[in-house]
């Protein structure tokens, strides 16, 4: 049972190494340690190393770093037919727009409200909310919002450390009013030479919109190499950065 120890974080302990995670035939493949509480510091540090926080009510604070890690390289964004002619409508009205940060508080809350979260049904609790709030307060986390005549119907939040996004969860009110919000993620990280969006978890959904699985060396290799990069700057969205979406290069199959 000694593979099933886990390391319990205070205020001075470090991480320890990821590769002492627990294994793919454990009970919970890629925990690696828990803790009390959630604040920025540690938060920061741990995404630097590829390390997240996921837990239910009533459970400390979990920390996770899965081998193998989901990935969407944003030139492997893959929609359906009946999707891109949705997005190429959204694109044209007048009365729908993609707005980032103007309500963050509102999607993190459309997010932990959801049922079927990404996180395999996990709730996002009142502690995680806060700190990713706060996290956003402090320029790091970015809501990325669909909005139609007024009203927001879906979006998505994600952490960005230097040249790299992490993806958290996302929400829908109206239909694929969540996979629009996340291929204008994709047309703003192409726009800002961002090339990879962390997803955490394999999920079908993330997996039909072409994420993939690649190992936990490959992931933190690609993390060492950007998280310290200049980061892009000011949050903001053009309706030109649609342009940058491979649209050549999303295959047209039937939804």
């Amino acid at each position: 049972m000694a593979s099933l120890m886990l390391t319990w974080l205070d205020e001075h302990t470090a991480f320890p190494p990821t590769a002492s995670a627990w294994a793919h035939d454990t009970s919970a493949p890629g925990l690696l340690a828990a803790s009390e509480h959630l604040s920025l510091e540690r938060l920061r540090t741990a995404y630097a190393k590829g390390i997240f926080p996921w837990y239910s009510a009533g459970q400390p604070v979990l920390w996770w770093t899965p081998d193998p890690r989901m990935v969407l390289p944003v030139q492997s964004l893959r929609l359906s037919s009946s999707l891109r002619k949705q997005l190429r409508r959204f694109i044209r009205d007048p009365l729908c727009e993609i707005r980032i940060d103007s309500d963050f508080e509102a999607v993190i809350a459309g997010c932990a409200q959801r049922p079927g979260s990404p996180r395999h049904n996990t709730w996002i609790v009142s502690e995680m909310a806060q700190a990713y709030t706060a996290w956003h307060r402090a320029g790091q986390v970015h809501s990325v919002e669909t909005w139609i005549n007024g009203e927001l119907v879906g979006g998505l939040y994600c952490v960005n450390l230097g040249r790299m996004v992490f993806g958290e969860s996302m929400f829908s009110r109206r239909t694929d009013a969540s996979k629009i919000a996340l291929a204008a993620l994709v047309a703003w990280c192409i726009s800002h030479d961002i090339t990879l969006i962390d997803c955490q978890q394999h999920t079908a959904h993330l997996a039909s919109l072409g994420a993939r699985e690649v190992p936990r060396s490959v992931f933190e290799s690609h993390l060492q190499r950007t998280v310290d990069a200049p980061s892009p700057g000011t949050w903001t969205y053009d309706a030109s950065m649609w342009k940058a979406l491979p649209w050549d290069r999303i295959p047209e199959s039937p939804n």
